[in-house]
């Protein structure tokens, strides 16, 4: 500690407060600053996690809807069984009821 104190309180010690000061105003310009400044990049990978995890949900999804679109496409029994389940289809001749579960 004896060394930095007689650097600050020595013969150049205008240059070593200059320097101090000059390096603080960088370090504070880069953590604060406008553009690319630390706070911009933690933004950023949050965001970049963020996203990956909606890609990781969309996958799943996009996978669920393959399988249930080859289960439709391999049956005739299982599209119409969907058909009915979802859009609520009938055959001609066929009453339909819909039970709301309150």
């Amino acid at each position: 500690m004896g060394k930095i104190k007689d650097i600050f309180h020595g013969e150049h010690k205008v240059f070593a407060w200059f320097v101090a000061i000059t390096f603080s105003i960088f370090v504070l310009a880069w953590i604060f600053g406008p553009g690319t400044s630390i706070i911009d990049l933690i933004k950023a990978e949050r965001q970049i996690h963020y996203h990956k995890k909606l890609i990781k949900e969309y996958v799943l999804k996009n996978e669920e809807l393959d399988r249930r679109l080859r289960m439709i496409e391999s049956n005739k029994d299982s599209l119409e069984k969907y058909a009915r389940e979802t859009y609520r289809f009938a055959a001609p001749g066929e009453d339909v009821y819909e039970i709301i579960d309150r």
